[in-house]
């Protein structure tokens, strides 16, 4: 049984994400959390966190997922609509469960599972994959556990400021506009950013699980509003959320959307040249741009890449190997370790906002090499990408004799210029991505396709 995609549990919340399945996660994450407190059912030392976006259909499963928790023998701390971010804090040192499909339609609902201020990791998400197909059964009456309710908020909201306000500069009358989308940005970003000083407008900021504003994932074509409100005005930047605030897109004064590699270049260059540590490292992603590692090289730090969607588990591989990590990102999401090990994107607006204030959003990206990006896919069912990978793997460094291959998350070649290449089978689809950026990212698509489309068609 494998319940879990890169980013939680989620689905219709008539068909895959039910009430009966909330339960059943619920009652399977409140024995977990059982396990790792001793085993005792009956002392209360085992807390789970539960928390919900706007959703219509959240209250309903937030019930189910709190009725399993308590029937596990475990106690509940109900913290109400939040950001996911927001959950994510108040999870450390317990257990956590968000009610969200983030960037999903609203006909969809998901769960996410936190341990300590962390995601669950693979290991974490097969002991709860293994206790929902056992059918984990409620502990002796005697032993279900209590809720309570929790303001947590206030706390979240100054652990923020106090981290924002270690970077940049007095944001003071900088013009800021942030559409929430009718999301959970709505309870965090606008507040925070005017407690640094900045004049915040809000667009789409009334919680909403229908989204009318406009769909809940931020792309240029669902943040058009946002875009000619910016461009339109004296604005500083923009700011898009995606319906839990987990995720944040960048637009510039005049309307652009700033690519997200770039941001995530911004953000390590700085953290990099903040650190005091002998080896600053930046954990990302095979699929994130050449020019994250050129100005991550150029500040002094060093990259490491790990799969999508297991940042946390890249940030533990280099401490246990010695490094210091600093920042963390894949597309969109970014990982604050002075902050905590969650994904935040309040937080990264929050910092953002004081860089920009101290430098202004030009003088952020001028350094950046930002070179033509391009994603493609070639159709490959999924029983034979093993082997039209395995192909790939032998063939496209052939293609490539000049370029350095790395193949430990699909292949991977960086060429002299600086531009680059990736060929990785997708999780979710019946595709093989191929992602490249190069000065003539065309051309560079077509040779690499080529390869691709020959190891698919030779594959069994």
């Amino acid at each position: 049984m494998e319940l879990f995609g890169t980013a939680g549990i989620r689905g219709s919340a008539t068909e895959r994400v039910t009430p009966e399945f909330a339960l059943a996660i619920g009652r399977a994450v409140g024995a977990d959390a059982i396990e790792s407190a001793g085993g005792d059912a009956s002392d209360g030392a085992a807390e789970v966190v539960v928390g919900r976006d706007g959703r219509t259909t959240g209250p309903a499963l937030a019930a189910a997922v709190e009725a399993g928790v308590e029937s596990a023998g475990a106690e509940v701390r109900r913290i109400g609509t939040v950001p996911t971010p927001t959950l994510a804090y108040v999870s450390q040192g317990r257990r956590g469960v968000m009610l969200t499909a983030s960037h999903n339609p609203p006909t969809d609902n998901g769960i996410k599972l936190f341990a300590d201020g962390e995601e669950y990791d693979r290991e974490g998400e097969n002991r709860i994959e293994r206790r929902v197909a056992e059918e984990t059964k409620p502990v002796e009456w005697a032993d279900w556990g209590n809720s309570e309710d929790l303001d947590v908020l206030p706390a979240y909201r100054q652990a923020v400021v106090d981290y924002a306000l270690d970077h940049g500069a007095d944001a003071a009358d900088l013009a800021v506009a942030v559409d929430c989308g009718n999301g959970m940005g709505a309870l965090g970003t606008p507040q925070f950013l005017r407690e640094l000083g900045a004049r915040v407008v809000t667009l789409n900021g009334q919680v909403d699980g229908h989204f009318p504003g406009r769909e809940s994932k931020p792309t240029p074509e669902s943040l058009a509003d946002l875009r000619a409100f910016v461009s339109d005005r004296d604005f500083a930047f923009g700011i898009g959320h995606d319906g839990d605030a987990d995720r944040i897109v960048v637009v510039d004064a005049d309307g652009g959307v700033v690519h997200e590699d770039t941001v995530v270049a911004i953000l390590a260059e700085h953290f990099v040249r903040a650190s005091a540590a002998t080896d600053p490292v930046v954990v990302t992603t095979p699929n994130a741009s050449g020019r994250i590692d050129e100005r991550v090289r150029e500040a002094g730090g060093r990259i490491e890449r790990v799969r999508l969607g297991a940042l946390h588990e890249g940030i533990a591989a280099t401490r246990a190997d010695g490094g210091e990590v600093v920042f963390a990102a894949e597309p969109w999401k970014h990982i604050h370790p002075d902050h905590g090990g969650w994904i935040d994107g309040i937080a990264s607006a929050a910092v953002l906002t004081r860089l920009v204030a101290a430098t202004g959003l030009d003088g952020l990206r001028e350094p950046v090499t930002e070179r033509p990006y391009r994603k493609v896919s070639v159709e490959c069912s999924d029983d034979r990408k093993r082997e039209a990978m395995e192909r790939v793997a032998s063939t496209l460094p052939d293609a490539f004799p000049e370029a350095t291959t790395d193949t430990e998350y699909g292949v991977r070649l960086e060429l002299p210029d600086g531009s680059w290449t990736l060929v990785r089978p997708s999780g979710t689809e019946p595709y093989v991505r191929i992602y490249a950026e190069a000065d003539d990212v065309d051309s560079l698509i077509e040779d690499v396709r080529a390869v691709v489309v020959d190891a698919v068609d030779r594959a069994d």
